[in-house]
């Protein structure tokens, strides 16, 4: 899963007010006119979503597929994990782009792109019989994949009242685990009753009308006179007004340097670095497992069928839903709720990986193995908060930018995690793919605690400074 998704431009709620737990509170907007919401708004988000459930089914695709894919391309698990690492990789290293053109050309066009990346990387993928060119296809994959969470979340932040805005950029997570439960029910079965080629053939023409449906019907930002105005800032609405600079053609090198100023303002905020860092550790263990080692765990160390294994991921999808609209409704109520809710996540990831790999003889019972997955089901929802806490320390004209940013963390302790066990798989098992065992899956998935301590650390230390820092 991952969600994405989704498990934010970000939330745009007015910050609680300053407590020892949260930051200070953002300045107050200018008054001015505020998105409308209403049906107008539902359709617009509606429109966005359906590009983000899109690239999650695309994204988890492989989830199911990795025992065939290793199979078809005479590969092991180093090997297998490769093909999750780089769309991953190209994915993080897109983001801060990504933000930047959402910023600057709007999020209408970013989407429309990214639809046919989607498909052109899926389509290749399809008819790939050697491992060189999947590999090429599943980067086309990812960098498509990453133009589309930013892009819905920045239609949110345009359409929607400020109120609104944690309940929907959590129902965006929750939409696209939609896409999820599409791949782990739909696509599953049809890999295995019509084959490699038309599965994903199939998958990657359903961009055909999604792209024609973003064309035909989706708009930036509500038409009113004057031009709607963002959350936060009247500017954001339309930057391109109130920065006519943004729309010359030409590349300048003062633009060029204005864009470097933009994404090292958005570093240099604490903010926007413990959103990264929350976004890090919360998202990649659910990650990790739904991208790719799910399946193969359950059914290799743990004995379980293709069908058994599927119900499991198709249940941590469930979870993932579920705690995405608890969670969206806890943030609307209340921003004190962002910190709880991330330590929670944490510990008690930490605590069921930890039963579940010291359970005697590596099986552990099924109770438990359905306990880690609804527990990893808060994972993807739980990194949300990561940007919320960088849109309350951003300004609205670089809000694409620090999302960016924040985006990249999950996705780059995903990455790491997927390599760690792969590599672990691969020295703790020499006769090949098929020969994993308990005891191997045992010590590769210890490899978690890695990302998960370092990410803690960091969240603890850049939290003192995020409450310390004046408003």
């Amino acid at each position: 899963m991952t969600v994405e998704p989704a498990r934010s431009v970000p939330s745009l709620s007015v910050p609680a007010p300053r407590s020892t737990a949260e930051p200070p509170a953002a300045p107050a907007p200018p008054p001015g006119p505020v998105p409308p919401g209403g049906r107008a708004a539902w359709l617009a988000w509606s429109i966005g979503v359906s590009v983000y459930i899109l690239a999650v089914i695309h994204r988890t695709s492989l989830g199911v597929a990795g025992l065939d894919a290793a199979d078809r391309f005479g590969i092991g698990a180093s090997a297998l994990s490769t093909f999750s690492i780089l769309q991953v990789l190209v994915y993080a290293a897109m983001q801060i782009p990504v933000g930047l053109l959402v910023d600057r050309f709007g999020p209408r066009r970013v989407l429309l792109l990214g639809v046919l990346l989607l498909s052109a990387g899926q389509l290749a993928f399809a008819f790939s019989s050697a491992f060189g060119p999947a590999l090429a296809s599943r980067a086309v994959l990812g960098c498509g994949d990453a133009m589309t969470f930013i892009s819905v979340l920045r239609i949110a932040a345009r359409w929607f009242p400020a109120a609104r805005n944690p309940f929907v950029a959590q129902l965006t997570g929750l939409a696209g685990m939609g896409g999820n439960l599409v791949t782990t029910v739909v696509l599953a079965r049809a890999l295995h009753s019509e084959g490699w080629t038309p599965t994903f053939a199939a998958i990657a023409l359903l961009g055909v009308g999604v792209f024609a449906l973003v064309a035909l019907f989706l708009q930036d930002a509500p038409r009113q006179d004057p031009p709607v105005r963002d959350a936060l800032h009247p500017q954001a609405a339309h930057p391109e007004a109130a920065h006519p600079e943004a729309a010359a053609a030409p590349e300048t090198a003062a633009a060029r340097s204005k864009v470097g100023r933009q994404v090292l303002a958005c570093w240099r905020e604490p903010g926007t670095r413990l959103g990264l860092w929350i976004h890090f550790t919360t998202q990649f263990p659910g990650n990790a497992f739904g991208l790719l080692w799910g399946l193969p765990y359950l059914v290799q160390a743990q004995g379980m069928s293709r069908a058994g294994a599927g119900g499991l991921l198709t249940l941590l999808v469930l979870s993932n839903m579920t705690f995405g609209f608890v969670f969206g409704r806890l943030l609307s109520a209340s921003a004190r709720a962002r910190m709880p809710i991330v330590l929670s996540v944490i510990a008690a990831t930490a605590l069921g990986w930890a039963l579940v790999l010291s359970w005697p003889g590596g099986h552990p019972p099924a109770w438990l193995l359905v306990g880690i997955i609804l527990v990893m089901g808060s994972n993807g929802p739980a990194s949300l908060v990561g940007l919320d806490y960088a849109r309350a320390r951003n300004p609205a004209e670089r809000l694409g930018t620090a999302s960016g940013i924040v985006n990249m963390g999950g996705f780059i302790g995903t990455m790491i995690t997927l390599f760690g066990i792969g590599v672990l798989l691969d020295a703790l098992s020499p006769d090949g793919a098929g020969s994993y065992s308990a005891a191997a899956f045992r010590w590769a998935f210890c490899w978690q605690y890695v990302p998960l301590a370092l990410g803690t650390a960091m969240i603890l230390r850049l939290r003192r400074k995020v409450v310390a820092q004046p408003g």
